[in-house]
């Protein structure tokens, strides 16, 4: 069979620093005129995905890109092509939008989009674009519970948006007690907590995700029924799994040394980056890690950090 032969394209989420980005209607004289999309463009013989994007916002936009990491890429079949949409995160830039084509734009929430309709391939990302920066993961096993607890609020109250709860040295009952106290005082915040492997017990204390080991991703022939599904990947092949189940994000570790496992081999930025490249959904990058190494790792194509004892 002939290979699929695709159309290169680059995208951008123009973003502010409260999260808001932006969307642009296509304009009345091309193809799904009228759908709202991420402005960019094909990439042009001989030009990297990065310099057509560079290229494409400033004839299309009229913008000069000052800071754009890379992130996702999306492949979807239209009925008139398949394209291959290499989405980059961009947060500076200078000149004031102007709409070259006569396109409308829009600034958007995240989860509040109220432009429609989208471009079916941009769907996936707007979900995407709802998780933060940070992926805070449990340590009541060292702080004990209550401190636990009291540091979660204070972390909460800073903006702490996503946590896994992750306590493998407790009984089930305990950690349902547990699960319990932190989804109550997270969701009267407006975070999301993920449950480490058990997806009938996430269900049961109202969840909003499972956190899946590199072992349960390798025997799962189907996604869990739960809003939201990440994978703890240690390689590519575990990338290409959690990425096949349909999952929403994943974790890739470890990239430094870390406390628990100080001589284990690790990835290093670059070794994260080999395997995230080209991803098609967020990967956080885990192992090692503290607050100030964010922007190393957007430049490695990470979504985020996850923390572990950095967290609290």
């Amino acid at each position: 069979m002939p290979s699929t032969k695709y159309v290169e394209v680059s995208a951008a989420v123009l973003q502010h620093p409260d999260g808001t980005f932006l969307l642009a209607q296509r304009p009345p004289d091309k193809i799904w005129a009228g759908y709202w999309e991420f402005p960019g463009g094909k990439i042009e013989p001989g030009e990297t995905p990065y310099h057509a994007l560079v290229r494409e916002l400033k004839e299309e936009l009229g913008i000069t890109v000052q800071t754009a990491y890379p992130w996702l890429t999306r492949v979807f079949t239209y009925p008139h092509a398949t394209v291959r949409l290499n989405f980059f995160r961009v947060t500076a830039w200078t000149g004031e939008l102007h709409p070259h084509e006569g396109q409308q734009f829009s600034w958007q929430q995240p989860a509040k989009v109220l432009v429609d309709p989208i471009l079916p391939a941009n769907s996936p990302i707007l979900h995407a674009l709802e998780l933060p920066d940070e992926y805070a993961i449990s340590n009541a096993a060292e702080l004990g519970v209550e401190s636990f607890l009291s540091r979660l609020q204070v972390r909460l109250d800073a903006g702490l948006r996503l946590l896994q709860l992750r306590e493998k040295n407790l009984s089930r009952d305990a950690l349902r007690e547990l699960a319990l106290r932190v989804v109550t005082l997270a969701h009267a915040r407006g975070a999301k907590v993920l449950l480490n492997g058990d997806v009938g017990l996430a269900q049961e204390v109202g969840a909003d995700g499972v956190q899946l080991t590199s072992a349960r991703l390798a025997e799962l022939k189907e996604r869990p029924a739960i809003d939201w599904c990440a994978a703890s990947c240690h390689n590519a092949e575990d990338l290409l799994r959690a990425e096949a189940l349909g999952c929403d994000f994943a974790l890739l570790s470890p990239v430094l040394p870390t406390q628990s496992h100080p001589g284990a081999q690790h990835l290093g930025w670059d070794g994260f980056s080999a395997i995230a490249a080209g991803s098609s959904i967020p990967v956080y990058a885990l192992g090692g890690l503290k607050r100030e190494d964010m922007q190393i790792a957007w430049r490695h194509g990470a979504h985020g950090i996850a923390l572990l004892r950095q967290a609290w």
